[in-house]
Order: C-alpha cells, then sequence, then structure tokens
C-alpha cells in the first residue's frame, strides 16, 4: 500500500513559482519612489559639491540596502514555503516525489544508497536528503521539517530501504 505525504499550500503555486520576480517589483517601485523623492526636492549639481556627495551617497546606500533585503527576504521565504504543494508517495518498489509543475523524481527503493540530515542548516527548516545510485549516477530528493509527519516518511522509508537514517 502506498503512503502519500504531502506539504501543505500555504499560498497559490504561481505566487510561490513568481516570487522573486514580485519582491524585485517592490522594491523597484520603492526604489523609483526614493529616487522621485530625492530629485524632486534635491539640488544636484555635478561639479564637487559635497551636498551632491552626501545624497549620491545616501542614494546608493538606500538602493544596496534595497536589493539587500529583498535578496534576505526571499531566500528566507524559498527555504520556507518552496516546497508548498509538492507529494511524497512511498509504495512497494520506488519513493517519487512529484513537485507542484509536474515533474516527478522516481527512486526505487533498492537503488537508495544514503538517507540522511544536512550537516549545517543556512536557512531553516533542515532538510532531510535521499541519495540513490541509478545506472551508474547519483540522485536526490529531499524534504524539509515542513512535511507533515516527515518523521514518519524516514523511519518507513529506512525501514523498506534498508539503509539506517543517519541524523
Amino acid at each position: 500500500m502506498a503512503e502519500v505525504f504531502e506539504y501543505p499550500a500555504n499560498y497559490p503555486g504561481w505566487f510561490i513559482d513568481n516570487f522573486d520576480f514580485l519582491a524585485w517589483c517592490l522594491v523597484v517601485i520603492v526604489l523609483a519612489g526614493i529616487w522621485v523623492v530625492f530629485f524632486r526636492y534635491g539640488k544636484f549639481s555635478y561639479g564637487i559639491d559635497l551636498g551632491c556627495l552626501w545624497k549620491s551617497t545616501v542614494i546608493i546606500i538606500l538602493t544596496t540596502a534595497a536589493l539587500g533585503i529583498k535578496q534576505v527576504v526571499t531566500v528566507k521565504f524559498l527555504a520556507e514555503h518552496g516546497e508548498d504543494g509538492n507529494v511524497v508517495r512511498i509504495d512497494q518498489e520506488n519513493l517519487s516525489y512529484v513537485y507542484r509543475n509536474g515533474k516527478t523524481t522516481v527512486l526505487g527503493l533498492g537503488d537508495i544508497v544514503r538517507i540522511y540530515r544536512e550537516p549545517v542548516t543556512f536557512n531553516p527548516p533542515p532538510k532531510f536528503f535521499v541519495v540513490a545510485l541509478k545506472a551508474g549516477k547519483r540522485d536526490s530528493v529531499f524534504v524539509t521539517e515542513n512535511l507533515p509527519r516527515y518523521e514518519i516518511l524516514l523511519k518507513e522509508l529506512a525501514k523498506r530501504s534498508d539503509v539506517p537514517f543517519e541524523r
């Protein structure tokens, strides 16, 4: 009997797939507003002028901060919600990982060589990798702690594949 594990879909798939672009658009709109305020109310001259240098420095710092904050927010959001809507299925012979866009990765239970938790987590939640050798090539999938009943999945996978789960 196949067991099915599914990530909850907190956001629509199109939103998750386009989050980076949407965040970039928002940052560009904010930066455009900052530039409008500076050029409307600021007095810029293109000679040696400390007022112009100060204002240009502020614009450079705000631009760098806005793009940096956007990158941090995007990485954090995709780390937490990037797998929403994906499905993991274990049957008697295979582990199937179905992505929300329809792509499927199938690993034979006999091909699995290692199940382990990533040693260092840079972007929570931690990932648990399942590595298999298929026709001499390595292939892998991962699950995160956001997957409901992920402990049951990993224990069942270790039991069915006879590969110990390395914590």
